[in-house]
């Protein structure tokens, strides 16, 4: 089973880095993803609201 080890963002690239304890990593593009996603008013709206309303929990 795949865990994952650790998420970070990153701005340079910005994209969204994913390490898994295989040692297997995935970058999701956040740019594209909004672009797929944030094509209608109703999308819209739903990504506004969890960015500014619903953000992930930060872990320290």
């Amino acid at each position: 089973m795949k865990l994952l080890r650790s998420c970070e963002y990153n701005m340079d690239a910005a994209c969204v880095e994913l390490r898994y304890s295989d040692g297997n990593t995935l970058a999701l593009d956040c740019i594209e993803v909004e672009n797929l996603y944030g094509n209608s008013p109703a999308y819209r709206t739903e990504l506004d609201y969890l960015i500014y309303n619903d953000p992930w929990p930060m872990q320290t």
